[in-house]
């Protein structure tokens, strides 16, 4: 196996360096602000992953012999291709559409290793279900600022959980990195998963 050089992600989520904390990953934390409406794809798997190469490649040219994650989410309903709102009223009218409904959340891994020189992109795919719910909850929810963080309008991993029936797939790509992703693609340039316990 590969000698870990030091992990950077690309990214200001708070759920993302959460998520890799609790696997015993703690990352240096680089925001790319990356502008992602220069960006004109409309096919889900292509967007996110070139998002995320993009806000990787940013980033790793102040970490050159890191390794660096960058991810990119999109929530797709009705075929239509949602990132996250730009207001409130948008988060309601997105709601409104998403109740009873499913979506497809599409989350975008570029992997960037500086000391080899290697690119890898991967894209996790799942399922979500979402609950009929009134409009007044919607507003309620809406209202303490949470969906405005979230592709797709909710956090799985805060209240927005209590609107979600199930998912099919995996968990934590929902909140925005598939753990199990990442693994096999650190396995994929020759990195243990265990070399940061």
């Amino acid at each position: 196996m590969q000698p870990f050089p030091s992990f950077v992600l690309a990214s200001a989520s708070s759920a993302r360096l959460k998520l890799l904390k609790t696997v015993g990953i703690d990352p240096i934390v680089c925001s790319s602000n990356f502008d992602e409406s220069t960006i004109t794809e409309t096919e889900p798997i292509k967007l996110v992953q070139i998002l995320a190469q993009c806000k990787a490649e940013v980033v790793a040219q102040k970490y050159e012999d890191c390794l660096v994650l960058g991810c990119d989410s999109v929530l797709v309903v009705d075929n239509n291709i949602y990132g996250k709102p730009d207001s409130f009223q948008t988060a309601i009218a997105r709601w409104q559409k998403m109740r009873n409904h499913q979506g497809i959340l599409y989350t975008g891994h570029a992997l960037l290793d500086g000391k080899q020189e290697k690119t890898l992109l991967a894209c996790g795919i799942t399922k979500v279900y979402f609950a009929d719910i009134d409009d007044q909850t919607i507003e309620a929810y809406v209202h303490t600022g949470e969906p405005l963080q979230c592709a797709g309008s909710f956090a799985l991993e805060g209240k927005g959980s209590l609107f979600i029936q199930k998912i099919e797939g995996c968990h934590s790509n929902v909140i925005g990195l598939s753990l199990p992703l990442l693994r096999e693609m650190l396995q994929k340039l020759g990195y243990s998963v265990q070399s940061f316990w």
